[in-house]
């Protein structure tokens, strides 16, 4: 099982959320990576002279390319959510059955994951 987050998971970090801190840390520790995308990085990411605990958070997660096919992917599953969020799509082809997604946008990254036929767990921040 995965956790992959959304930016509003990475914009908890950011604030020291400790719910999401801990149960980030609780992945870690039973040895599941976390994963999201460049696109969600590029979403929070600022200033790293003010964004030292997302940095040194970043390093212990996946961040897998937002490239040709995946963007191709998560372009055809928007047409048939008929949504419009590229990155919220892109977050859920990451995933697999079983997964999880830590998110602050639920309603719509449930409507797209059921357009790709992937059944996660939505989690929430």
């Amino acid at each position: 099982m995965t956790l992959v987050l959304d930016a509003g998971a990475l914009l908890a970090v950011e604030r020291g959320d400790r719910h999401v801190i801990a149960l980030l840390k609780g992945e870690l520790l039973a040895r599941r990576v976390p994963m999201t995308h460049g696109g969600v990085v590029g979403q929070v990411w600022r200033d790293p002279r003010r964004q030292v605990r997302l940095s040194l958070f970043l390093r212990d997660v996946v961040v897998a390319p937002l490239d040709d096919p995946l963007g191709r992917r998560a372009g055809a599953l928007l047409g048939r959510a008929r949504r419009a969020d590229v990155i919220d799509a892109a977050v859920v082809l990451l995933a697999a059955d079983g997964d999880s997604l830590l998110t602050s946008d639920p309603g719509d990254l449930r409507d797209l994951a059921a357009a790709a036929g992937i059944h996660v767990d939505l989690v929430p921040v």
